[in-house]
């Protein structure tokens, strides 16, 4: 494939840029360049922006509001919005499960649940782990029993990710408990507001809210909300997690952080130079840019492919590693060029109200939340460990 841009690609960025000066709006962005924490509102506002631009659902088939974008174009979308200081539309409804409606859902399910989902007047988040079930999903413990025309749901669900922004939670659960691990296992869709469903708050090691345990205590579903076949969730599933690890990636994400990496390097200094002259910080950052580069080609011939209707195989787990550990890299060089300043971190600073008086340069303020919260890139969307076994099967044919 040709990976030098061409000149219609080149006038789509421009198209790109112009939108997003335009359309974004400047407390959003500031907010996101800054690290601060984002309301339901501003991701409402941003999806909503998008979604009356035609933008907001690309990956879909243009029947159902997809923009029919090249894979280059896909590429050049998301790094202008990263770039501009866009937040990422929240995945879950857009690029995880409508994707999975659209593919196995039932025409009711299309009519119900994917208009909604592109407008973002229903939010959606992720009922796959479970406690003891994480890495090794298909041991989870969640059970629904059918009784009539609804099923009744009980378990737990955890590491549910801004569920507490959601409305409605896809979850895999345990249908037929005598069949095999990924033989017995569903996919089904739960209205939070649905009696029996108990959401609370679990925060993470950089004092943000970003996560939550579910409970559910026989919760009715409506069976029309059972996802294609009984017992065939497995499937649906694996179908999911390749567009999850697909956008762990975060190729357009990563070169913005790169960029202002290269920034701060350039103000911070080392024996009276700026940093980002010394030979040895030189080296670090070059090796990065060289990897990040690799990985923005590797995922623009993965584009490629799947957009030709060729399966992608294990390519979306070497991606998730690669794009995981790019991630925590670039915040490991960060907090290095940023030094000692890293250290006095006030998780408060992070509210965009907090008007306290800021430790060192404003630059330093969000570099050790934002270094604690990539921590965990290399952990969901299946750890690491997990997806080099996957690809180990897969070259070997095991």
């Amino acid at each position: 494939m040709d990976l030098a841009y061409s000149s219609e690609e080149e006038a789509f960025r421009a198209e790109v840029r112009a939108f997003l000066k335009d359309k974004l709006p400047p407390d959003i962005a500031n907010k996101v360049k800054k690290a601060k924490r984002l309301s339901k509102d501003d991701y409402y506002r941003w999806h909503n922006t998008l979604y009356q631009q035609g933008w907001v659902s690309p990956n879909w088939p243009k029947e159902f509001g997809g923009t029919g974008w090249t894979p280059a174009q896909y590429q050049i979308f998301d790094e202008e919005n990263c770039a501009a200081g866009s937040p990422r539309i929240i995945p879950f409804g857009i690029s995880m499960v409508g994707p999975v409606i659209i593919r196995f859902g039932s025409d009711y399910q299309k009519e119900r649940f994917l208009p909604p989902m592109q407008s973002g007047e229903e939010f959606w988040c992720q009922g796959f782990s479970e406690p003891g079930s994480g890495s090794d999903l298909a041991s989870l413990k969640t059970k629904a029993v059918r009784e009539g025309d609804h099923y009744i749901v009980n378990g737990q669900k955890t590491w549910t990710t801004l569920g507490q922004f959601a409305d409605w939670i896809f979850c895999l659960v345990r249908t037929d408990p005598e069949a095999k691990q990924q033989m017995g296992i569903s996919m089904v869709l739960i209205d939070l507001k649905s009696e029996g469903v108990d959401m609370r708050p679990i925060l993470t090691v950089d004092g943000e809210h970003h996560i939550n345990e579910v409970f559910l205590d026989n919760v009715k579903v409506p069976a029309e909300n059972l996802i294609g076949e009984e017992n065939k969730g497995w499937d649906y599933a694996k179908f999911l997690l390749v567009n999850e690890r697909m956008g762990i990636a975060g190729v357009g994400q990563s070169k913005a952080d790169l960029e202002i990496l290269k920034d701060v390097a350039r103000l911070e200094s080392k024996n009276g130079k700026p940093l980002i002259d010394d030979p040895l910080f030189q080296a670090k950052l070059s090796r990065l840019e060289i990897d990040l580069m690799a990985l923005e080609y590797t995922n623009l011939r993965m584009l490629t492919s799947q957009g030709g209707g060729a399966a992608v195989g294990a390519l979306s787990s070497y991606l998730k590693i690669r794009g995981s550990e790019i991630q925590q890299t670039l915040m490991e060089l960060t907090m290095e060029a940023v030094g000692p300043y890293a250290a006095p971190w006030m998780p408060q600073a992070n509210d965009a109200e907090w008007n306290g008086e800021p430790v060192g340069p404003e630059y330093a303020a969000a570099s050790t939340s934002r270094f604690l919260d990539r921590r965990k890139t290399t952990i969901y969307g299946g750890s690491n460990e997990i997806q080099r076994n996957i690809i180990a099967k897969h070259v070997l044919n095991m």
